[in-house]
């Protein structure tokens, strides 16, 4: 079943890797990131934004069905199921749903109001044995009707946070969800190496990992970046496998116009891109 997020990261943090956050959208999505990590060894977190979670019809339905897929697929690497980007109110829907992990995005509060809605969840997470993100700054563009302007956190807001003894920190550093401009400026690795300064050992989170270079990805790890989201990366993969299966017409070549035979070209590549995604972050081998 579900493990917390917290000892992933920890071994990350020490094993100077980060574990991949591959956000869900549906069956196929759930069933390939859990195949890829079996397959690559590697610990894995499955994010859910609260769009998705309504999209699949209730954060309960998500958590079954990935539950379930764990047992009958016979997944042994450590999985974690977690909120991405959630409201208070979010929150308190996927403890009760069975999430093993949440995220609180309090970025758009002033900071003492994100410290203490951070507090409440800190105390709820410990009785329930679950996982804490929480996040200063933000990340710019949009998902799933968030937005943000990416303004880069504030170091010592970012220690305000951290010292509440949450288990990891989202702290923006210019990065964006979706796809990047071309006139993006890059991270700011200035900001990232004097956050981590501040607060040491707690594992650091990079949102909008779609796009970023690879250089840049892995200087962000040496800076303490232990989880790294990825969404709209297999989102791409999906619609050009399948585009390229309909533009050759094979939907309508015997009945390849089955669910199961369309959706596959899109399921192989979403598979393919995690295994590519875990490499790179070097979690490899490490469940």
């Amino acid at each position: 079943m579900f493990v917390s997020a917290d000892e992933m990261l920890k071994k990350a943090v020490a094993g100077h890797y980060a574990v991949g956050q591959f956000n869900i959208n549906n069956l196929e999505w759930t069933k390939e990131i859990l195949l890829a990590a079996e397959e690559a060894k590697s610990p894995v977190i499955l994010g859910v934004s609260e769009g998705a979670g309504k999209y699949m019809t209730g954060f309960k339905t998500v958590a079954a069905m990935a539950g379930a897929m764990i047992e009958e697929l016979g997944i042994t690497v450590p999985v974690a199921i977690h909120l991405d980007h959630g409201t208070y109110e979010g929150c308190l829907k996927c403890v009760e749903a069975g999430f093993s992990s949440i995220m609180f995005d309090g970025s758009k509060y002033p900071i003492e109001e994100n410290v203490e809605k951070t507090k409440e969840l800190i105390k709820i997470c410990r009785e329930k044995g679950m996982s804490l993100e929480a996040e200063v700054g933000s990340i710019g563009g949009e998902e799933d009707g968030v937005i943000g302007a990416g303004e880069c956190a504030d170091p010592k807001e970012c220690k305000m946070i951290a010292d509440l003894g949450v288990d990891m920190l989202a702290a923006g550093i210019g990065n964006i969800h979706g796809k990047y401009p071309a006139n993006w400026q890059g991270l700011s690795f200035e900001t990232l190496d004097a956050v981590q300064q501040l607060t040491g050992d707690m594992p650091l989170v990079l949102h909008g990992g779609t796009g970023i270079p690879d250089d840049m990805i892995k200087k962000a790890i040496s800076l303490g970046v232990a989880k790294i989201n990825v969404n709209t990366e297999c989102q791409l993969a999906f619609a050009d496998a399948t585009r390229k299966y309909i533009e050759e017409g094979k939907d309508l070549q015997g009945k390849g116009y089955d669910p199961r035979k369309l959706l596959k070209p899109g399921a192989d590549a979403i598979r393919a891109k995690v295994l590519e995604k875990m490499e790179l972050f070097g979690s490899v081998g490490k469940a």
